[in-house]
C-alpha cells in the first residue's frame, strides 16, 4: 500500500466540497492556515479509504505455500487504523489473528496487509472482524481462524458519551476455534502473554 497514487479529479472534487464545509461551520477557507486544507483532506480521505481498490484475498493468494505444519500460527498486535462509517471519525487499536493450517500456510506479512485492506474503508469494528476472518478462512481453507480486535473509537471518546478510556473488543472464530474450547483458550492465552 506504500505505492498509493492520488486521483487528481477526485482530489479536486473533494477539495471543492470541503472548502464549502469550512464555510458552513463558520470558518474562513481563505485564511492562510486553511488555504490548502481542502486539498489535504481530499488526499487524506483517498489514502484512508484506499482499501476499496484492494482485493484482500489476492494479497493472501500471492504468498501461499504447501507446508504440513498443523499447529496454531498467531500474528498479534497488528496495528489497526480505520474510520467509523457512522461519523467518519477514526477508530484504532490492535488485531490478533491466528489460523491452524490445513496443508497451506501464508507469508506472515500478508496477514497485516489483509487487515489494512479491510480497515482502509469506512467500517464498523464488528464487520471488520468478520471480514478479516472470512477472507482468511475462504482463501487458506485452514482448520480454523481466530480474530480479535481491541479498538478505541473517537466517536465515543471525542463526542457522544465521551468515555476516553473505553476499549471495544470484538472476536470471530471458525473451525477448531469454535468447536474446541482448549484451542480457543490457547489462542486467548497466547494473545494475552507477553512473550516478546
Amino acid at each position: 500500500m506504500s505505492d498509493f497514487h492520488y486521483n487528481d479529479d477526485t482530489t479536486e472534487n473533494i477539495s471543492t466540497i470541503y472548502k464549502s464545509i469550512l464555510s458552513q461551520i463558520g470558518e474562513n477557507p481563505e485564511r492562510e492556515g486553511l488555504l490548502k486544507t481542502p486539498e489535504r483532506v481530499a488526499k487524506a480521505l483517498q489514502f484512508l479509504t484506499q482499501g476499496y481498490d484492494i482485493k484482500p484475498a489476492d494479497i493472501l493468494k500471492s504468498a501461499l505455500f504447501h507446508e504440513e505444519y498443523s499447529e496454531m500460527v498467531i500474528v498479534k498486535d497488528i496495528e489497526v487504523y480505520s474510520m467509523c462509517e457512522h461519523h467518519m471519525l477514526p477508530f484504532f487499536g490492535k488485531a490478533h489473528i491466528a489460523y491452524i493450517p490445513n496443508g497451506t500456510i501464508v507469508g506472515l506479512s500478508k496477514i497485516p496487509r489483509v487487515v489494512d485492506a479491510f480497515s482502509r474503508r469506512l467500517q464498523v469494528q464488528e464487520r471488520l472482524t468478520i471480514e478479516i476472518r472470512d477472507c482468511i478462512q475462504e482463501t487458506l481453507k485452514p482448520k480454523g481462524v481466530a480474530v480479535v480486535l481491541e479498538c478505541q473509537h473517537m466517536c465515543m471518546q471525542m463526542r457522544g458519551v465521551q468515555k476516553q478510556n473505553s476499549v471495544t473488543t470484538s472476536s470471530a472464530f471458525t473451525g477448531l476455534f469454535l468447536s474446541n474450547d482448549s484451542t480457543r483458550k490457547e489462542f486467548i492465552n497466547l494473545v494475552q502473554a507477553k512473550l516478546h
